[in-house]
């Protein structure tokens, strides 16, 4: 069986190991489920790469890809622009114009593919600001905008592959392979450069956690595959010989799912939080012996422990909740889901243990763009799973606890660097390790365990520590808060600005005859609405010592999202800007008199 050291390769090794698969990658196109076999998406990437060739397209140049939704064409680019020893920059369809063209012109780019008309849009409007572009093509077809098909029909004549096979032999794998921009949370983006080796070591490293039965399971993609979290699970699902289908968009994946029905899916655990607020939602509509059943499963699922910890009647109690009630949850994700990996951010326990019970375990992974990403990973077999950590680092990959509680990194998956910036490529890597700005530990067992951002810790003006992700993490447990965000550095005490869950909300005032409003304006001013949650806030609050208690907040009437600015493309807060923009909020909770506590 051929090695895999470039990333082109993995298509090849499919190719190899489980023949053509039909449908390897299957995108909806007109409401209809369109499959791409193995073989088909080898002779694409190759057409691509020969029209490439004939747009003089040198090793080392740099193409941008911008896609609002993942799709079969974008895979075929990847490794058609990858077989040239050119690289592929993708970009967040999300983030702003201004951001396009920085992006653009710190690449060099000189061919943007987009896909579809928002964002040809977008780029339009910053095009003739970035000097080095040469053209711009599109996936979907968009009058006025040259069509990718318009490659594959140049890269028919097949008289130069000789010319895609010389290029492909000078590429090796130290090589760089793409630049990945992270969002940050402040501050321009950093280009992340990654080698084929970085990532290729990653799939290779991490496919031995990945409980697949190989050729037989069947995937749903739909996180951005712009970020290295679904761009290397989607070679990871190659190299096992897993149909790809793409989701539609996020606000369809419940349709998609019962489509699909897929084995497997990646998801980060905003999106799994949804989904059991969903069941939830559900299960308190029920009624009588059926609401007691629904409500008895769930309060078993929150005390799972793996490895039949809790004891023979725990699970007795637990096969007879898996039959009658879990085994509805597993339908209505399409019946035959059996394994979730999670990522990005912290995976609340509550989560991890009731998912589990549920039969549709969340393998929680840790890892950062800049380590192509994983560093380590839960596993269901062979014990290496653990509720509340992320984690036994995969092979080859080396972590130290700094003096100061930093998680530092060393491996074939540490990034070359960040594009033309040597200052921060050496601040990063200082003293051989990647420092991931995270705080962990490991516990007696080896599992690593997150507690907290570095540059997010603070301290109050009593000079207590506080980590602010464990609060939110902790407070968003509540059905009734969407977004948290703790601040209060150099503050008397902590404080939090949050985002009600207004849907919930509204249920919740049905239910209890309360009358809300009708704007989210009104709602927030609700002094029955402030004081439920003030409920929430007092009793989550005993979980932590009394410095680290929330003692005040304030409700905003803001939906938090991507295009408004409060999130980065991968959920997370943008902190600088949630501050700027509830700057008033801030003022108001600290210039309170607080004598009287």
């Amino acid at each position: 069986m051929t090695e895999i050291t470039r990333l082109f390769e993995f298509p090849y090794y499919q190719l190899e190991k489980f023949n053509s698969i039909p449908d390897a990658l299957v995108t909806k196109q007109n409401g209809v489920w369109t499959k791409t076999s193995t073989q088909e998406y080898i002779n694409n990437a190759n057409a691509i790469s020969r029209a490439l060739l004939r747009l003089d397209i040198q090793k080392n140049d740099k193409i941008a890809v911008i896609s609002s939704n993942n799709r079969t064409e974008w895979s075929i680019m990847d490794i058609g622009i990858l077989q040239t020893g050119a690289q592929n920059v993708p970009i967040y369809p999300t983030i702003s114009e201004v951001d396009y063209e920085y992006i653009l012109n710190h690449s060099e780019s000189i061919y943007c593919f987009v896909s579809d008309a928002e964002v040809l849009r977008k780029v339009n409007l910053i095009k003739h600001n970035v000097p080095k572009l040469k053209d711009v093509y599109s996936f979907d077809e968009i009058s006025d905008c040259k069509n990718w098909k318009e490659l594959l029909i140049l890269g028919e004549d097949k008289s130069n592959q000789n010319s895609v096979e010389e290029r492909k032999n000078n590429v090796i794998t130290e090589d760089l392979a793409t630049i990945i921009y992270t969002s940050g949370t402040t501050g321009k983006p950093k280009g992340v450069m990654l080698s084929h080796k970085n990532i290729v070591s990653n799939v290779l490293d991490s496919a031995p956690r990945i409980p697949f039965e190989a050729g037989k399971s069947r995937a749903l993609s739909f996180l951005p595959i712009c970020h290295i979290f679904e761009r290397m699970i989607l070679y990871l699902y190659q190299y096992y010989g897993v149909s790809v289908y793409f989701g539609e968009s996020i606000e369809k994946i419940g349709d998609n799912l019962k489509e699909v029905k897929p084995t497997v899916i990646t998801a980060v655990p905003r999106l799994l939080e949804k989904v059991f607020d969903k069941i939830f939602a559900k299960g308190a509509e029920l009624k009588g012996i059926k609401k007691r059943l629904f409500f008895w499963a769930v309060s078993l699922g929150l005390k799972y422990e793996p490895y039949r910890a809790n004891g023979l009647w725990y699970e007795l109690q637990l096969k007879i909740a898996r039959k009658l009630i879990f085994s509805k949850w597993k339908e209505g994700l399409g019946g035959n889901l059996d394994l979730m990996v999670s990522g990005s951010a912290a995976l609340q326990p509550r989560l991890a243990r009731i998912f589990a019970a549920a039969e549709i375990p969340v393998m929680e992974g840790y890892g950062l763009t800049e380590t192509s990403p994983v560093i380590s990973v839960n596993d269901m077999r062979n014990k290496g799973f653990k509720v509340g950590t992320v984690g036994k680092v995969i092979d080859h990959v080396e972590v130290k606890i700094a003096e100061d509680g930093e998680i530092l990194c060393k491996g074939p998956n540490v990034m070359m660097g960040y594009y033309k910036d040597e200052e921060k490529t050496a601040e990063a890597l200082e003293g051989g390790y990647f420092h991931t700005g995270d705080i962990g530990m490991f516990d007696e067992e080896g599992f690593l365990k997150i507690t907290d951002r570095k540059k997010e810790m603070f301290k109050t003006s009593g000079g207590k520590y506080i980590a602010p992700q464990l609060l939110e993490n902790t407070m968003k447990q509540s059905r009734f808060i969407e977004q948290i965000m703790v601040i209060g550095d150099g503050e008397k005490m902590p404080a939090a600005f949050i985002q009600p869950n207004f849907e919930f909300l509204k249920e919740w005032a049905i239910i209890h005859g309360i009358k809300l409003g009708t704007s989210n304006e009104e709602i927030i001013k609700n002094e029955k609405v402030i004081e439920r949650i003030q409920e929430e806030i007092t009793t989550l609050n005993d979980k932590f010592g009394n410095w680290e208690k929330i003692k005040r907040f304030e409700l905003t009437p803001d939906i938090w999202s991507i295009d408004r600015g409060h999130l980065t493309p991968t959920l997370k807060l943008k902190r600088k800007i949630v501050m700027e923009k509830y700057i008033d909020l801030y003022n108001k909770i600290y210039n309170f008199n607080y004598s009287n506590q």
